[in-house]
């Protein structure tokens, strides 16, 4: 029985396979199986895939389920005692899962890893080492859009890894559930990553198990597909997960950043999708009331220790201005 399961989740991304699996068969550490879930694509993927890269199962849709309930079906069959989740648009180390395997095995508490991502064609710039709540009511992937001059180089303790590149333990999974299949694409790893944190689960990084990503290849830059989910899965994270204590705590920024990011996506063309978010998010509250009650179920948390994990302070500007950038 393989260790690690290996999950990629494919849309129409051939072009970006061989380089993912190739660089995936060349793993120093060798007790793994990769599992990929073809999101009802047609361009040949599965074709391919079988035909190049035999040792690859392979999970066939008829449709597109989105990146959560793809992984979701992916996890389904796997086998392995960690999940680790990639984008089918990188391609990593050779030290890749030797490195997140050691991290996860440094305590057993720690039951999510952080891969650092970088930019696929700006080696040099990066994209993620794990991601982090803020005050403001917005996730941010940590370093994103930083020259790497090895500020993260040190394994460190982070919020939760971004699903891009990540390690899951099987125990932890077995405690919060995976993936919410109603966040479709986007926020669905800082959910997880909440639900871990508040039932006593910690995540720390693996700078060295390094990913070179192809940033938004499938959502695409501020598209109406990311624009839409990210504005509704934002607040989806907030009415499942924040004590109602913490969301009034930090209301007037929240809601001050929500309405500059409405503002910003009417400026961009954008707000149509924008409001559609938003209305869905009062569509959906009675759903989202209970799940809410699910996760405090799941809560070994107070209130003081749960916002000690949020991002505070000066930075939110800056934090704020750069998510702006990407969608929020």
């Amino acid at each position: 029985m393989p260790i690690v399961s290996v999950i990629i989740l494919t849309w129409n991304g051939k072009q970006f396979l061989t380089d993912c699996l190739d660089s995936l068969a060349g793993q120093t550490f060798r007790e793994f199986e990769v599992i990929l879930v073809d999101n009802g694509s047609i361009d040949g993927s599965a074709t391919y895939v079988r035909e190049q890269f035999p040792w690859v199962r392979q999970v066939e849709l008829r449709e597109n389920s989105g990146f959560a309930k793809g992984n979701n079906l992916g996890f389904a069959v796997a086998t392995g005692e960690f999940i680790v989740t990639l984008n089918n648009d990188s391609k990593v180390v050779p030290e890749f899962l030797a490195e997140l395997v050691k991290a996860v095995q440094a305590a057993p508490n720690i039951g999510m890893v952080a891969a650092k991502m970088l930019n696929f064609f700006q080696i040099d710039r990066i994209d993620s080492v794990g991601v982090m709540p803020t005050t403001a009511g917005i996730g941010i992937n940590v370093g994103i859009g930083e020259t790497d001059n090895g500020q993260y180089d040190e394994p460190a303790a982070v919020f939760g890894p971004c699903a891009g590149a990540a390690l899951y333990r099987r125990s932890m999974l077995e405690d919060t559930g995976f993936f919410d299949p109603d966040f479709f694409a986007y926020y669905e790893d800082l959910d997880l990553a909440w639900r871990g944190r508040l039932t006593g689960w910690q995540a720390v990084t693996a700078p060295k198990a390094l990913v070179y990503h192809v940033h938004s290849a499938t959502g695409g830059r501020m598209s109406p597909f990311t624009v839409y989910h990210v504005q509704r899965n934002k607040w989806y994270v907030l009415l499942k997960n924040w004590p109602a204590a913490i969301l009034l705590r930090h209301l007037l920024l929240i809601l001050s950043c929500d309405a500059a990011a409405l503002f910003l996506a009417l400026l961009r063309g954008q707000f149509v999708p924008a409001l559609r978010a938003r209305y869905h998010v009062l569509r959906d509250f009675p759903v989202l009331v209970r799940k809410r009650h699910e996760v405090a179920n799941l809560r070994q948390l107070n209130d003081d220790q749960i916002d000690r994990l949020l991002v505070k302070g000066v930075s939110q500007l800056k934090i704020f201005m750069r998510k702006m950038g990407n969608g929020v």
